[in-house]
């Protein structure tokens, strides 16, 4: 850069620096939009990086062990010869029980593990007494999860009964690596001596059991390498292998889709920030368009006073940038507070440099892309402009419409790509995006046309002046709609969906309706279950066959094969998980059949027709006529898909992503659900302590129970996802405050000539009572209207619940907002009422 050029540029900043400070409080606001919105990124995104490395740093630690191998029925020869060879440090055998506390006759559903040997062997287990981690083997006590103990007031000393061997408490579990208050909550652990297992006599023919084997190896091992080699052999003995790094990898991406929801939020609450800095830049450039004109009256360049506006602009987003990052920041250590009962880990707070990075040039950036459209028309103001005002042509908006709207629509792209990581959910959230700010836009409209077709000419004439003050020329009624009716919309959507699925868990209260699941029940008990049933005059309402299974290949492709392959889309539960699935002859009324041809019974194929839900259609890429071979404890069953159902899960019915017909699985390997309803908690509370002492290997639901914690765990979510939306809220009320005090310049001289010809100060305070009540009303009512569109679709195509209205937000969100609107509008307005017109018409 040569003398002069240097010499030119000091000067054109110098001049954007004056022009600044002297119109710095214009667009406060503007930097307060920036601030919310770039905290919010700046925040969740160095809460995910954050994370990610620590579930990649203490994967040994979550899963105890450098690799499991693991099984769901006893292990097989093969199996134990693979593991001895290898050496394991620990085993265990796990499953879920009742357990009975004599102290006061409660019983819970817990999870049992028995374990022998080192465990873990990377991290700890946390007990009070902290020598019970270690000693209750050698003690043959029980460590019971703490917050267990608690609701049953119980004590050390007191006895825990699993099946037929009652044990002393010798510690309470405070925390187990890899395992979050919320898994804890479901299904409570409780760790036993290996050697008693046996003698709780559960270990049954058909129960379900996991064994378990904890491996430690040196650095030189390769892991992927071993579970290359050792997978395959595995599988075929129903096995599976899992190492650290994998299952912190796998855990990581099961936390991945709730950091795109936080994504999500704060790519909303920029994006709403966004629009604030279009509105503040539109009304400061117009409001300095004669300064521009002077400018260039005294030799200025086009694009020497484009610069100074730019200059001014990139100025601004750097200093909100900034102080968003640091915001952000800090907020960011909300955040494992907040998520604690969510997450495995214990997140430490660290700056990540490539988030401040990406904090502070998204901020420039998106400053500058939003105000282009108001720094361009710069380029068009012409000296005359001193001396009288000109309307752009319309064909010099169309220039500017065509260069600037293409370059915000692919920075939003790019943006939301980089958060979203997946083109086509990125395209599918623009898409949404795009047509809630045009719905609301088109509301906008209708809204104004509708006042200028049926303006109230006998109203009086501070009405009269309110209603024309939302569709003259320089108006913000399109701009305070818009912010009020997306702000409204994106809150409100997710309250209603989030009541939704709350009102979705509640129990219907029915004689026909069970409520009291018996799990486990082996062909030679149900009779004998049957009867204690019976024997509190309640009926036994299903007997259902559960036979569990394994997906062995899929068109003829083994589960191994694809389940390296990451490019087919097919989820890996589908390739490594156990499901259960069942027989019969005839749909239920939770099914609804979509696809294909329901057969009901079979006589022994070679090939058998099964039914799929839709679900598992879409995660296993699956299609009518495709064969899936299932391996049911070591038998391999070849399948064809016959039909496609849609279950209504969130019906109490005992419902299978996998039928089969009835005549195929009646020889297999299988236990049986029976259910009941018991009338009240007392009948409820007495059939399942009887049913604990009297059948101890089977597992008993009480659904009412099982619904309260759900409705809990729901409760906690929903707070979580209101203290993130608030992001979005505070975004979008910085926002209206900055649209309506942007239009208060405007409507100065108007004021003015009004405060000139008589009319006084209660007749303005009622035109802008009347202006603003009218844009909150709309604003809100047309946010409202949308999040009913906005969660039907959420609750019925991703939540598959039925939509339920949830009145409360709906009738007082466009109240509240309303009054909002309002009083910020008076009090942005005071000023103006106050201020003698000589000094508004003088510029003073």
């Amino acid at each position: 850069m040569n003398l002069k050029n240097k010499t030119q540029l000091d000067w054109l900043l110098k001049m954007a620096w004056r022009d600044w400070r002297a119109s710095r409080k214009k667009l406060y606001l503007f930097i307060a939009s920036i601030i919310l919105g770039i905290s919010a990124v700046v925040a969740i995104q160095s809460f995910g990086s954050n994370l990610k490395v620590k579930i990649k740093e203490d994967s040994k630690s979550l899963m105890g062990a450098d690799f499991i191998i693991d099984t769901r029925q006893a292990p097989t020869p093969k199996v134990l010869k693979i593991v001895d060879s290898l050496g394991y440090s620990a085993r265990e055998i796990n499953f879920a029980s009742m357990a009975f506390f004599p102290k006061n006759g409660g019983n819970k559903l817990i999870k049992v593990s028995g374990f022998e040997g080192v465990f873990p062997i990377y991290g700890e287990v946390e007990t009070v007494p902290v020598e019970a981690a270690k000693n209750y083997i050698t003690s043959n006590g029980a460590l019971v999860d703490a917050t267990t103990m608690l609701q049953f007031n119980l004590n050390l000393g007191d006895s825990i009964k699993i099946g037929r061997v009652t044990l002393p408490i010798v510690g309470s579990l405070k925390s187990v690596p890899g395992k979050s208050a919320i898994s804890a909550s479901i299904m409570p652990p409780v760790f036993i001596p290996y050697s008693l297992i046996e003698a709780t006599e559960l270990i049954q023919k058909g129960s379900r059991l996991e064994y378990q084997y904890y491996f430690k190896t040196d650095s030189k091992t390769n892991l992927a390498k071993l579970e290359q080699e050792l997978l395959p052999i595995l599988d075929l003995e129903s096995a599976d292998l899992d190492t650290h790094t994998s299952a912190g990898k796998q855990l990581g991406e099961g936390y991945n889709n709730f950091g795109k929801f936080l994504n999500l939020v704060a790519f909303t609450a920029l994006l709403l920030g966004c629009l604030g800095i279009a509105s503040a830049t539109n009304i400061y450039i117009k409001e300095k368009k004669k300064n521009i004109a002077v400018l260039k009256c005294i030799g200025l360049t086009r694009k020497q006073t484009f610069l100074i506006y730019l200059f001014q602009i990139i100025f601004i987003g750097f200093l909100g940038s900034l102080l968003g990052t640091l915001l952000g920041v800090t907020l960011q250590q909300l955040f494992p507070f907040l998520l604690k009962e969510f997450l495995p880990v214990n997140v430490a707070f660290s700056v990540i440099p490539s988030v401040i990075v990406l904090g502070l040039t998204l901020g420039i950036i998106m400053s500058v892309v939003f105000s282009l459209f108001p720094l361009i028309s710069t380029w068009f103001v012409t000296p005359n402009q001193v001396l009288r005002a000109q309307d752009e042509s319309n064909k010099k908006t169309k220039i500017l419409a065509f260069i600037v709207g293409p370059t915000i629509g692919l920075t939003v792209f790019l943006f939301s790509y980089l958060l979203l990581g997946e083109f086509k959910a990125t395209i599918i959230f623009l898409i949404g995006i795009l047509v809630v700010f045009g719905l609301v836009r088109l509301i906008a409209g209708i809204f104004i046309k509708l006042i200028k077709n049926l303006f109230p000419k006998k109203w009086s004439f501070p009405a009269r002046q309110g209603l024309s003050n939302l569709f003259r020329p320089g108006n913000q009624t399109i701009v305070l709609i818009l912010c009020i009716g997306v702000g409204v919309f994106l809150i409100n959507t997710l309250y209603l969906a989030k009541d939704t699925l709350i009102s979705s868990t509640s129990f219907q209260k029915s004689n026909d309706t069970p409520n009291i699941l018996l799990l486990d029940v082996q062909k030679p008990q149900i009779k004998p279950v049957s009867k204690t049933i019976q024997s509190f005059n309640q009926p036994v309402l299903d007997e259902i066959p559960v036979i569990a299974m394994k997906v062995h290949s899929i068109n003829g492709i083994r589960a191994t094969t694809l389940k390296q392959d990451s490019t087919n889309g097919i989820k890996n539960w589908v390739l490594e998980g156990q499901f259960r699935s069942s027989y019969r002859d005839s749909l239920i009324d939770s099914e609804n059949l979509l696809e294909g041809e329901w057969i009901g019974e079979v006589n022994n194929p070679k090939i058998i027709p099964i039914s799929i839900d839709i679900g598992f259609k879409k995660d296993a890429k699956l299609e009518l006529g495709d064969h899936v071979v299932f391996n049911i404890q070591g038998v391999l069953m070849e399948t064809e898909i016959k039909s496609i159902r849609r279950i209504e899960w969130s019906q109490m019915k005992m419902n299978f992503s996998v039928l089969f017909p009835k005549g195929a699985l009646e020889n297999a390997p299988q236990t049986n659900v029976l259910t009941t309803n018991a009338p009240s908690d007392s009948i409820a509370a007495k059939l399942q302590q009887t049913l604990v002492m009297n059948h101890p290997s089977v597992t008993v639901i009480d659904i009412r129970s099982v619904m309260g914690l759900v409705e809990n765990i729901l409760s906690k979510i929903a707070w979580v996802i209101n203290f993130l939306a608030l992001f979005s809220i505070l975004t979008g009320f910085i926002v209206l405050i900055g649209a309506v005090r942007t239009s208060k310049f405007q409507r100065l001289q108007e004021n003015a000539m009004l405060r000139t010809i008589g009319a006084t100060s209660s007749q303005i305070f009622k035109m802008t009572a009347v202006e603003y009540i009218l844009l909150g009303l709309f604003g809100a009512l047309s946010g409202v209207t949308l999040s009913l569109i906005g969660a039907y679709f959420l609750s019925t195509y991703s939540f598959r619940t039925p939509f339920v209205i949830s009145w409360m937000p709906v009738v007082l969100v466009p109240i509240i907002v309303t009054l909002a609107v309002t009083i910020i509008g008076l009090l942005n307005n005071r000023n103006i009422i106050k201020t003698s017109p000589k000094e508004i018409l003088r510029g003073n």
